[in-house]
């Protein structure tokens, strides 16, 4: 079995990574060393995170020259999201820090426009030139601030005057959704392949039989997609785990918790079904003390090659790290952050903020006014306007919002649509719709309420319906949805 090697950057998602390459048929080997990076046949530069901090990484451990003489000689390298905005000159993000000049190109935040959510999350199309040989068109999952421009004037022109072949993806313009040169040996993505599901895993293992890691096969041919003319960022159906012991539960407004079934099973199934990506909630995990099950999270990213969010009981940078070395890819942060709102900043600077998710569970205040957060697992309910706290963490660090109405939790009466849009309206960041979905409708009106992403548990679990059913129906309603 042919070895990758893939540089140990500090990636917040490096399970995946690591996971995903497993299963495309090769075994795996992390380093630090300059040495192996230059001499290794396949090598892989993931990254999550800030410019700034994997250059602070690569550059004392030598490994600048070796990744740039590698690109240079067309030996087999792949770059991830942060890693491919490695390649350019410099970055936005961090001025002043110098990049590995493989690429003629700064590194630019996403515009704080009217309609563009920023980090951009979730699905989105990718168009490759005529010359790419190994990137087909198709829908892959995107956890970004920061791109390379392409609508800017001789963009585009100078980075094909530096050989590379271009896929381009529409958010805030065009940017640089993946580069490919030396007849596909060197590939660049800004977006996750090992999180982009059938689609993404062909593109990995077309890189590995072009590269001669593996024998080709029929599973390195890209799923058919039929992409729209002009893609934009897809709203995404998200089916929530909430975990107790090791087993998936389902109750109403967090009480009278009934076993709904094995979390890797469903997790499996979900996918299969065309789930955009999986929230995972440990309930009992903030009541109880106790740490997420990271034993579960290893189990479930082993299956799964889509998005995974965990969260319950993270208080601190470590818990978050051991959530994410297990496979988690966000963590969501709830009663903590109300009473220590800095634990969304340390986060965020140490994973950036595409991995920091801020969970609200939101209650009608008993005023009528409003609505108040409401923590510890529903048990206790604070004096702070959850609109109010949303926009207050999105400035703190989180990057998403997941938003559930504890009124309508397990009510399948339909999301509380007033405070989804409220929300919605004031941050700039996704927000995830949660809480009393009984049906494709119901998730139809979050979407209308402005949520980028919709959440339902108990129609999945029950077998009321299924993921390919209620995409079918959003579809039908004219809504961007991953086919």
């Amino acid at each position: 079995m042919s070895s990758v090697l893939i540089v140990a950057t500090g990636s917040a998602n490096l399970a995946s990574v690591i996971a995903a390459f497993e299963r495309a048929g090769v075994s795996v080997r992390l380093t630090e060393s300059a040495a192996e990076a230059a001499e290794a046949p396949y090598l892989v530069l993931p990254g999550v995170g800030a410019f700034a901090a994997a250059m602070e990484k690569l550059v004392p451990a030598g490994l600048v020259p070796a990744i740039k003489e590698r690109i240079r000689a067309g030996r087999p390298t792949f770059t991830v999201c942060l890693g491919l905005q490695l390649l350019a000159d410099a970055s936005e993000e961090s001025p002043g820090v110098a990049g590995l000049g493989e690429m003629p190109a700064t590194v630019k935040k996403f515009p704080l426009n009217a309609g563009v959510c920023v980090p951009q999350l979730g699905w989105n199309g990718v168009y490759p030139d005529s010359g790419c040989r190994l990137l087909k068109p198709g829908y892959a999952y995107y956890a970004n601030s920061f791109r390379v421009p392409l609508h800017e004037p001789g963009a585009a022109e100078r980075l094909r005057a530096a050989g590379w072949s271009l896929a381009v993806t529409h958010h805030a313009g065009e940017f640089l959704g993946a580069a490919e040169k030396a007849d596909g040996k060197v590939l660049a993505c800004q977006f996750h392949p090992e999180l982009s599901g059938p689609w993404g895993a062909s593109l990995i293992r077309r890189w590995l039989v072009n590269a001669g890691a593996i024998a080709a096969s029929a599973a390195d041919e890209s799923p058919a997609v039929d992409l729209p003319a002009k893609a934009q960022v897809c709203r995404r159906v998200i089916p929530c785990l909430d975990v107790k012991d090791g087993r998936v539960v389902k109750g109403v407004k967090f009480q009278g918790l009934r076993d709904a079934g094995d979390p890797v099973e469903l997790a499996r199934r979900y996918e299969l079904e065309g789930a955009d990506e999986l929230v995972f909630l440990d309930v009992s995990a903030t009541i109880e003390g106790r740490k997420s099950a990271a034993e579960t999270v290893a189990k479930v990213r082993k299956v799964i090659s889509i998005p995974l969010t965990v969260g319950g009981g993270v208080r601190s940078v470590e818990d978050a790290k051991r959530l994410l070395d297990a496979g988690a890819d966000k963590v969501g942060v709830n009663s903590a952050a109300v009473f220590k709102p800095e634990l969304l900043t340390e986060l965020a600077d140490r994973f950036g903020r595409q991995c920091v998710v801020l969970a609200i569970d939101a209650g009608k205040s008993e005023t009528g006014a409003g609505w108040q957060v409401i923590v510890r697992s529903g048990t206790d309910r604070q004096e702070i306007d959850a609109v109010k706290w949303a926009a207050r963490g999105e400035q703190l660090g989180a990057g998403e919002v997941l938003l559930t109405s504890w009124d309508r939790d397990g009510t399948r009466s339909g999301y509380d649509l007033a405070v989804t849009q409220a929300v919605a309206e004031a941050v700039a960041c996704p927000v995830i719709a949660s809480g009393g979905v009984a049906n494709a409708t119901h998730l139809a009106e979050g979407i209308r309420a402005k949520a980028d992403a919709v959440l339902a548990a108990s129609i999945f679990h029950d077998g009321d319906t299924t993921v390919r059913r209620v995409k079918d129906a959003l579809l039908a309603e004219g809504f961007p949805i991953r086919r």
